[in-house]
């Protein structure tokens, strides 16, 4: 997903599930945010790395295949971007690492959504926006994996653009990371086919391009998990379920809904907005903060500010050491390393290693003291 739903739907969600206006707008940061925390930020900001949810294409690039690298890069975009749907899935006729693999294909309604969602309960707005993001995604990026595989995460030429009226068209990728998807000729831009099953090229939705981060597309495809049979991913479906879920949960965050359950969706709050939200997720274009931003406006009647990367850094930075985890930055570290924490417990506990170890974020001077004597290659975290 984009900004338009990670920080202006979110804004939307959030108010709708009985947040003020100020909360709402947290909740929002938070949720974009996360595709914003990379470790070469918190370095600037000199907070703990440990904390970073995303890597930035440079990191990526400078990334190594060692087994250590890939467990961090797949720590990171199966905690906060794709996670886990089923990690006990059963899967015969193959290795167990490719079994592994498989076990973290993204998909909604998991247990791990549970548990995402349960775990944030009464952290904040901080630790709120991090779970709506991740909840978000697994809707978004379903059928894909965190972690760099070619043998789950490739697709093949048969890829077909399926459009209201029923018709369908051949999607063409072109590879040029700075060319425009073009959505006049089904044009679009997608990772570079690279048979290292390892490769970056082959992280996520990367051979989708950005097709599952657009709302109104529906598109079918050959997955390699699937063994190249075809499938329909209906992103205007998906992302009207994603909102929904998304009101319902924080309803749950506040305290109105007593307990979290998957496969449920708002009705209530939505009811009234249901063709405008709609009308909004199957809009052809790229981009929709406008249209977002200008319902959310609506339902609150305040303006939504631009999103700002710089918002509360200076906040962080200028707090003193004690004082740090009072701070808006603070509590979404905390936050992000205990979300981190508890996907990584998880895929270990399965048996599965592609994201090693982690540490368990009780008590919370357990992470503290890891923080100040952790050091890797000489630096600290």
């Amino acid at each position: 997903m984009q900004k338009d739903f990670h920080y202006y739907a979110t804004y939307a969600a959030a108010f709708l599930a009985g947040y003020d206006h100020e909360d709402s707008l947290r909740i929002a940061y938070c949720a974009q945010f996360v595709d914003e925390c990379s470790a070469s930020l918190l370095r600037k900001l000199k907070a703990p790395r440990i904390a970073a949810t995303t890597q930035l294409q440079l990191e990526l690039m400078d990334a190594n295949s060692d087994i250590l690298s890939l467990q961090d890069i797949t720590r990171i975009w199966a905690s906060f971007h794709f996670l886990p749907r089923d990690l006990y899935a059963v899967r015969g006729g193959c290795t167990r690492h490719y079994r592994s693999k498989f076990r973290l294909i993204c998909g909604p309604n998991g247990d791990m959504i549970k548990r995402t969602v349960e775990l944030s309960r009464n952290k904040g707005a901080e630790a709120t926006g991090i779970a709506m993001h991740v909840l978000a995604d697994t809707w978004a990026h379903a059928n894909f994996a965190g972690t760099p595989s070619l043998a789950i995460n490739n697709t093949d030429y048969h890829f077909y653009e399926i459009f209201p009226d029923g018709s369908e068209k051949l999607i063409r990728f072109n590879h040029n990371p700075i060319s425009k998807d073009d959505l006049e000729k089904s044009a679009y831009t997608n990772s570079l086919y690279q048979s290292n099953e390892n490769s970056i090229m082959n992280l996520g939705h990367g051979r989708a391009g950005h097709l599952p981060d657009y709302s109104f597309c529906k598109f079918k495809y050959l997955p390699a998990w699937g063994g190249y049979k075809e499938l329909v991913k209906d992103n205007p479906s998906d992302y009207n379920h994603a909102f929904r879920q998304m009101v319902y949960a924080m309803r749950y965050l506040r305290g109105e809904e007593k307990s979290f359950y998957v496969g449920i969706y708002d009705k209530t709050a939505v009811q009234d907005h249901e063709e405008e939200i709609d009308s909004i997720i199957r809009k052809r274009r790229t981009d929709a903060e406008a249209d977002w931003k200008a319902f959310g406006e609506k339902l609150s009647g305040r303006e939504i500010p631009d999103y700002d990367i710089n918002a509360f850094q200076q906040e962080y930075m200028d707090a003193a050491e004690e004082e740090k985890d009072n701070t808006v930055l603070g509590r979404f570290i905390n936050a992000a390393i205990a979300q981190k924490s508890m996907v990584t417990s998880c895929i270990y506990r399965s048996k599965n290693m592609l994201a090693g170890y982690t540490i368990d974020p009780r008590p919370t001077e357990q992470i503290k003291a890891f923080l100040k004597s952790a050091k890797i290659g000489g630096e600290d975290l």
